[in-house]
């Protein structure tokens, strides 16, 4: 395992900074990227799915890409103490027939003293919306960190 600074106990600043690395790596899309962030035996409830290990969050962020289409994901800092993280997040993507979607979501991570993610809870609620409506293109700019997500 590598370290993957900021380290806990997070304050603020490093628990937003945490959650701005993680928007930044899943928006790269690279399965593999991503998963360098979590252990090798990190565990992971996303929706309805048990995930567990690298090489499974791997096949399982290879699949969700797949048929997410043209994903762009914005996160927000909700919380944190000690080696907690808690995230309220909103992605936009669209499937093969061109529907676009808007996820809406909650995330409570739990990270290792070497500041790698061991466990993540993902609970998301998705809404169809037209393309005319979508409000999240690509990876955030510089001049929007730190911006609130809207509710709805």
């Amino acid at each position: 395992m590598s370290d993957r600074p900021p380290f806990p106990p997070f304050d603020e600043v490093t628990a937003a900074q945490k959650v701005q690395a993680a928007e930044d790596a899943w928006n790269t899309r690279d399965p593999e990227k991503v998963a360098l962030a979590y252990t090798p035996d990190s565990v992971w409830r996303n929706r309805d799915q048990h995930v567990v290990g690298r090489d499974a969050i791997v096949e399982f962020l290879r699949r969700k890409w797949e048929r997410e289409l043209d994903y762009a994901l914005r996160k927000e800092l909700w919380g944190f103490r000690g080696n907690r993280i808690a995230v309220r997040f909103q992605y936009e993507c669209h499937d093969a027939e061109g529907q676009w979607w808007r996820s809406y979501g909650n995330e409570l991570w739990e990270f290792s003293e070497n500041g790698l993610m061991r466990r993540r809870e993902a609970s998301i609620n998705d809404t169809p919306i037209t393309e005319s409506e979508r409000r999240i293109f690509g990876p955030r700019p510089e001049s929007e960190r730190g911006q609130l997500l809207p509710v709805f």
